[in-house]
């Protein structure tokens, strides 16, 4: 029985590809959670006092970026989880065991990120998330869709029901919460800019860490439906090379693009407060976020598919695949970089929103340009490397093979 890595499939340049168009809008959303005190402004339901070209950057995320790259990033997560577990089953490998193994150093990676760098981990919830997914791998695609809309529409529901609520009584919970927020900002911004290293770890395990446990479980809502629908397509073999599906892909660009333009509309119309209760206005951006944040997740998904079936456009767009390929490398190396840069040098709370973002297009070019010399020499990224081998148990052959002549070059994702 062969215990090497599962690799990929011929069509891993596609799925490379949307994931580091992904792994870009993630990072240029994260961005001002590492610069500014992000955490304690949405902890406490306060808005950051934008103006200028920050405001109109601030609404170009809200209507494109947040909340849909994210759900891109999840998709991809339960479309990988199903080549994984199909492609260990075909090798004859124990395939529980083997996920269980993956999982867990996903887990350790997410924890290690968590406490020693930045609140705004994902993989944590990833791994204990992508646990549930066992229960629902030998289920039929009709269940796990049913599972994942009503999942949408329970979380959705949940934060709806503010807006039950009177507005005075939000009124006065507004009041409260600017006024917490103000009391900590002064200690919160203090133990960033001043504290030592393991000071500021101590600190932020009460200040962030405690809140996000509670958390923990609304968190993973969302995201088990996108992994539940990334998982539905991947055994139904709408990302195959030969798919058979490439109408119902284009029904769900279509269709989604439509859906997206009067959600993303009336978020806009929330967001600039045009129309809207006031008070209100702020779940009524929630909720249109995260329902944009899904059909925009479809459509870039889908568009980008039948885009990328042509050679000229995967040409165009290779270099985000690069990133992609070395997804897990290029996110946990975005918080080093962000940490050193703007808690190192003392630049935290000092960036604005703009500046962050060319902050981010800086590095993330770097990580382009980085990622493709690496792949010259070597099959994974180094913390790929490290999860693989921690997956099966035995240090993995770092080095670039040259495929056998009249072979394809199917380094993979997994």
């Amino acid at each position: 029985m062969n215990s090497s890595p599962v690799l990929g499939s011929d069509r891993i340049v596609t799925i490379d590809i949307i994931r580091g168009f992904a792994l870009f809008g993630i990072f240029l959303v994260n961005m001002p959670a590492f610069h500014s005190a992000e955490f304690l402004r949405s902890f406490n339901a306060v808005e950051a006092d934008l103006s200028g070209v920050d405001y109109w950057i601030d609404l170009f995320f809200t209507l494109f970026i947040d909340m849909k790259f994210f759900t891109i990033f999840s998709f991809l997560f339960g479309l990988g989880f199903y080549i994984f577990m199909s492609r260990a089953e075909q090798k004859g490998l124990k395939v529980t065991p083997l996920y269980l193994r993956r999982i867990l150093g996903l887990f350790l990676f997410g924890a290690a990120h968590l406490i020693f760098l930045w609140f705004g981990d994902i993989l944590h919830t990833y791994a204990l998330t992508g646990l549930l997914l066992l229960a629902f791998y030998k289920r039929k695609i009709k269940t796990m869709i049913i599972w994942a809309f009503s999942l949408l529409l329970a979380i959705n529901a949940l934060f709806s029901l503010t807006l039950l609520l009177p507005s005075g009584l939000l009124e006065e919970f507004q009041d409260m919460n600017v006024s917490a927020y103000n009391d900590q900002y002064d200690e919160y911004v203090d133990a960033y800019t001043t504290a030592g290293y393991g000071e500021l770890i101590s600190y932020r395990l009460g200040a962030e860490l405690v809140p996000l446990i509670f958390n923990a479980i609304p968190a993973m809502i969302p995201v088990l439906a996108m992994f539940l629908f990334g998982l539905a397509a991947g055994k139904a073999g709408i990302f195959r090379p030969d798919t058979p599906h490439l109408g119902l892909i284009r029904k769900i660009r279509n269709i989604t693009f439509l859906i997206s333009i009067p959600l993303v509309t009336l978020l806009a119309l929330f967001k600039l407060e045009i129309i809207g209760e006031g008070v209100k206005n702020s779940t009524y951006v929630q909720v249109f976020t995260s329902l944009s944040g899904v059909t925009l997740c479809f459509f870039y998904i889908s568009a980008l598919t039948l885009l990328l079936r042509k050679n000229q456009w995967q040409k165009r767009l290779r270099p985000l695949g690069f990133a992609g390929q070395m997804a897990l490398t290029n996110y946990l190396s975005q918080s080093i970089m962000c940490v050193l840069i703007f808690v190192g040098l003392g630049l935290y709370e000092e960036v604005s929103l703009w500046a962050g973002t060319l902050i981010a297009l800086a590095i993330f070019s770097a990580q382009i340009i980085f990622s493709y010399f690496w792949l010259k020499k070597f099959q994974f990224g180094p913390f790929e490397w490290l999860w693989r081998s921690f997956t099966y148990g035995k240090f993995q052959s770092m080095k670039k093979k040259d495929p056998a002549p009249g072979t394809v070059d199917n380094r993979g994702i997994l």
